[in-house]
């Protein structure tokens, strides 16, 4: 397999670890593919658990951010990620192209008072619609408050994320539980 020179340049070994457990959540289905409608689901299911009708802007923001990253990771452009392509195409450069106002905008969709921060309540339902496991909630919460304010800062979030993903470490790694890693399609 030839990796693509923008997933490829400067980017440093990362255990897959945190890759599988990602494209586990985003696999809906778990046949080993993400679909286009599986990863759009996403913003779906966030939407509707915060009660924010589809059409709402902030929700209509989220699709068109989410497609822009499908789009850009489907590197042969047949509608389905694979893990391979997943894994070529994550990291910093991808995070910061494409993946910062995408999941910005989940936690936009979960942020209903567009006060900056989520409390506990709205972050349980942001993970939990968005597919993450239910495990470690709370320990979650807890590390991404960096302040102790009880608040999750959207910045805070997001550098919770763009950690894990392009390092493996960060307060978000209990985020995302101990659960299984990437199914094997039958």
């Amino acid at each position: 397999m030839t990796v693509p020179r923008r997933a490829a340049a400067g980017r440093k070994h990362v255990s897959d670890s945190p890759q599988h457990r990602i494209f586990a959540m985003l696999d809906v289905d778990g046949d080993g593919v993400i679909t286009h409608e599986e990863y759009l689901s996403r913003v779906d299911r966030v939407a509707s658990a915060v009660g924010r009708d589809a059409s709402h802007p902030v929700v209509a923001a989220s699709r068109a951010a989410h497609d822009a990253v499908f789009q850009d990771m489907d590197a042969d452009h047949d509608g389905r990620v694979t893990f391979e392509e997943y894994r070529s195409w994550v990291g910093h450069e991808a995070f910061e192209r494409f993946c910062r106002t995408a999941l910005g905008s989940l936690f936009d969709i979960a942020d209903t008072d567009a006060d900056g921060c989520l409390d506990r309540a709205e972050f349980t339902c942001l993970r939990t619609a968005a597919g993450n496991a239910d495990t470690d909630v709370s320990a979650a919460f807890d590390a991404l408050d960096i302040d102790g304010d009880g608040l999750i800062h959207r910045d805070d979030y997001l550098a919770g994320i763009r950690d894990f993903v392009t390092t493996g470490s960060s307060p978000m790694a209990a985020a995302y539980g101990s659960g299984p890693l990437l199914r094997s399609p039958s």
